[in-house]
């Protein structure tokens, strides 16, 4: 057998490849996100105009815009703009820390979660129109019911999503954090808030969308003002652009702020690399 020494060729370098900028397809994003609803805008504008739709139940976009800016320049739009979004401000706020307290503590400690998580679960499974009879009785038509309202549907996602968080931790990583003898507020900043951050954050963004849905049950249910109150008194006058109008303008102020809790998510992650954070 021969004893000559095995010569392995030099590796040839690679044709340097291009890298694509991961931030270009963004720059795309919203315009082809915002083909789909124009395409529909425009076939329900076609399908209006040609009486194809009848007026007196479906006006056409063009209607339902110009009642908007009709609204807006006489000034009437804006107190009930103002008044909905301070109440989902107000109703996320609140439901948000009690979720972030109660989702923390039964994520951690296991008598916790087997004294508590039994009878929130049952809570969930309530709908959110039962709520609004015993409410109106306990605290009355006020702001007090309808925030409490909407920090109640707040407050399920936000509970889930940072319960599942805690629980999905590594035990390996807190065996490690307390080989190095960190303290307990380390173990939670170094430990379990990079693990539990982004369940807790699509927790969050989950229950902003349910704020937006409980608004309107708030809303209905005795509110002399806020975008839910404009489209019941569209329905009592018969006027189905107001109603239009403020279907719209839900979907635009829930889409907006949902894009605001999107950008601060991809902002606290971007520590991340997952195939989700890379260019879409």
């Amino acid at each position: 057998m021969s004893n000559s020494a095995l010569v392995l060729a030099p590796p040839t370098r690679a044709a340097a490849q291009p890298v694509a900028n991961p931030r270009a397809p963004r720059r795309w994003q919203w315009p082809l996100g915002a083909v789909l609803p124009l395409a529909l805008l425009a076939l329900w504008e076609i399908l209006a105009r040609t009486g194809a739709l009848p007026p007196n139940l479906l006006p056409a976009p063009s209607k339902v815009l110009a009642t908007i800016a009709e609204l807006a320049r006489t000034g009437e739009l804006w107190p009930h703009l103002g008044l909905t979004l301070a109440r989902v401000g107000a109703g996320f706020a609140l439901g948000s820390l009690a979720a972030t307290a109660l989702g923390a503590l039964t994520g951690y400690a296991p008598l916790a979660r087997r004294l508590l998580d039994p009878l929130l679960q049952g809570v969930r499974n309530i709908p959110s129109l039962a709520w609004v009879p015993l409410f109106i009785l306990w605290m009355g038509i006020y702001e007090t019911s309808k925030v409490v309202l909407i920090a109640v549907g707040v407050f399920f996602p936000v509970y889930l999503g940072l319960m599942s968080g805690v629980q999905g931790v590594d035990r390996k990583l807190v065996e490690v954090g307390r080989m190095y003898r960190l303290s307990g507020l380390e173990l939670v900043r170094r430990v379990f808030l990079p693990a539990t951050l982004p369940a807790y954050l699509v927790g969050l963004r989950n229950g902003l969308g349910l704020g937006w849905m409980f608004v309107v049950a708030a809303e209905i249910m005795g509110a002399n003002k806020g975008l839910g109150f404009l489209l019941v008194d569209g329905q009592m006058t018969g006027r189905p652009q107001t109603i239009l109008a403020s279907i719209l303008l839900f979907a635009v102020l829930g889409r907006t702020t949902d894009a605001g809790l999107a950008w601060l998510s991809r902002r606290l992650l971007r520590w991340q690399d997952t195939h989700g954070s890379g260019p879409s």
